[in-house]
């Protein structure tokens, strides 16, 4: 670690917060102000991965210069009042919850910078798309900085803009169905979310998170702690999303370009989980206890429905869709993150946490795989992936089937991988949930996910035989027409070529395949952070 002055801190943290977004307004002038390029496209995209780049320096640097030793203080603060009038005020802060998620977003976001001057998806100029893209990483780099309930909500809301536009301008096909189904479905969400975090602020005068975190709800009565749970606790639900309010997520995903659903699935989901965490868990500890039980089984059940609706998209003959079944065993993951949530407990709620990072860096990888298969072959349907010759990744591209293996063991938790940690931790927290709740209720809801570990295991092991090596060898003598059958099949692979992993997928996957190793084999790393923070954050709030 290296010795930062808190005034560099603070200018690094707000650097981060706003300079994606200045980024954006640049990226839309007539002459972008990045490295000059062979045309006015090039431009504007090295344009975003400098701006991404920048952003992803000041974030490592930022990184280093925090107080490890201390991970329960926020950091880097700044406190500026905003409107005298409602008591807002212009807060950030950062420790250690909200600091690996934000080295995160800034990761991906770069690497999806990097990825898009290589491989710009079809649609619109270039202009709008790296614009949107940086006013994407601007909001939700502010949601987890932010230390004010209504800036919260700001940041919070600011990401539905741009990923509309990038899923309705830049999507496939009914990309303009998903598109509004998304904006929808969020945005009501966001109205009960902003309902109850006014009602906080009423009850208690202030919209200030330290102070509120700090008060524990005890300016609150418990009433008033239950209706403001529910209220925001509906509009995170949205968008982590938890069952039954996650059916725009397979659409968005299998509409959205490979970009768009990386930064879907690796930050924007997280900004719902991280909400339970910094707004709900310290600020109405008495309104979580009361739902507690019934997210832990919401939770639950979205593990299994996820679950079984992956292994039905990856059976022959079901039309799988690959991104589809991805989107949905997103559901069954963030199952284990609220669940590990709703136990209330340091373990479970640090894998919650872990879990967050794990799936991030693991599915933003399976869905750079996936974009960059559906290039290859023009489909991601398993079925006519099979008929295109697209089967059998080993032997034609064996670099991107073994990658494309790698994330789905560690998609299922394969121990030493970072997949692993974050679901076993949830599982323990449920086994030993808060004094306050149930245990033998919250027993029932560590088996029932450990079913879906099960589950899980087996449709992506489904999905490595399907498409990495392909059709079962046959030990029986096969038939004349059998053998005229194979040889057209093996005619049909020759003639479709799968090009194997090229150097600028490289670069963008190889740091997720890193962490994903690191992470899973030095766990301390990241739960060093959390941890102290995760237990002052359950025993009474910051500092």
């Amino acid at each position: 670690m290296i010795d930062i002055s808190e005034s560099v801190m603070q200018f690094l943290l707000a650097l981060i917060v706003v300079g994606p977004l200045i980024g954006a307004v640049a990226a839309l002038l007539p002459a972008p102000p990045g490295l000059k390029g062979n045309s006015p496209d090039q431009a504007v995209l090295r344009h975003g991965v400098t701006v991404t780049g920048v952003i992803l320096i000041a974030a490592i640097v930022l990184a280093l210069g925090f107080d490890h030793d201390e991970p329960s203080k926020m950091q880097a603060t700044t406190d500026i009042s905003w409107i005298p009038a409602l008591d807002v005020r212009i807060h950030l802060g950062i420790d250690g919850i909200s600091l690996p998620l934000l080295v995160l977003t800034a990761l991906l976001t770069f690497l999806c910078a990097l990825y898009s001057y290589f491989k710009m998806p079809s649609g619109p100029s270039p202009k709008a798309f790296v614009a949107l893209i940086l006013l994407l990483e601007s909001g939700t780099l502010a949601t987890f900085a932010v230390l004010d309930l209504l800036l919260f909500f700001l940041a919070f809301e600011m990401v539905l803009i741009p990923m509309y536009f990038l899923i309705a301008r830049w999507g496939g096909e009914q990309r303009a169905r998903a598109a509004w189904k998304f904006i929808l479905f969020t945005l009501l969400g966001s109205v009960v979310m902003l309902l109850g975090l006014l009602l906080i602020g009423v009850k208690s005068g202030t919209f200030d998170m330290m102070a509120l975190a700090t008060d524990n709800g005890r300016g609150m009565t418990t009433s008033v702690q239950v209706i403001a749970v529910l209220a925001i606790g509906i509009g995170l639900a949205v968008k982590t999303p938890m069952w039954p309010l996650h059916s725009w997520l397979p659409d968005a995903h299998t509409a959205a370009p490979t970009v768009g659903s990386v930064l879907l699935a690796g930050v924007l989901l997280k900004m719902g989980t991280y909400g339970f965490v910094r707004i709900l868990l310290p600020i109405a500890p008495d309104g979580m206890r009361t739902f507690a039980p019934y997210l832990a089984a919401l939770a639950v059940i979205g593990i299994i429905y996820g679950s079984l609706a992956c292994l039905n998209l990856a059976k022959q003959g079901a039309n799988g869709d690959l991104k589809r079944l991805i989107a949905y065993s997103s559901v069954g993951h963030m199952g284990f993150v609220l669940l590990g949530i709703a136990t209330m407990s340091p373990t479970g709620v640090n894998g919650a946490l872990f879990a967050n990072i794990a799936h991030g860096l693991i599915t933003g990888l399976l869905f750079f795989l996936v974009g960059a298969l559906k290039d290859r072959t023009g489909t991601s349907d398993l079925d006519a992936l099979a008929d295109q010759g697209g089967m059998a990744l080993y032997g034609k591209a064996p670099r991107f089937g073994g990658l494309l293996a790698f994330g789905a063991v560690a998609s299922l938790g394969l121990p030493g991988l970072a997949g692993f940690w974050g679901e076993m931790l949830a599982l323990f927290g449920a086994f030993k949930p808060a004094d306050e709740l149930s245990r033998p209720a919250f027993l029932v809801f560590m088996a029932i996910g450990g079913l879906g570990t099960l589950l899980t295991a087996a449709y992506m092991l489904i999905v490595v035989r399907r498409v990495c090596m392909g059709p079962p060898v046959s030990h029986h003598r096969p038939s004349n027409e059998a053998l005229r059958a194979m040889a057209s099949h093996a005619r049909r692979e020759e003639a479709v070529a799968v090009a194997d992993v090229r150097g600028y997928e490289f670069a963008a996957w190889t740091p997720l395949v890193a962490l994903t190793v690191l992470a899973g084999l030095w766990p301390a790393a990241l739960l060093g952070l959390t941890n102290p923070a995760v237990q002052k954050l359950l025993a009474g709030g910051l500092q």
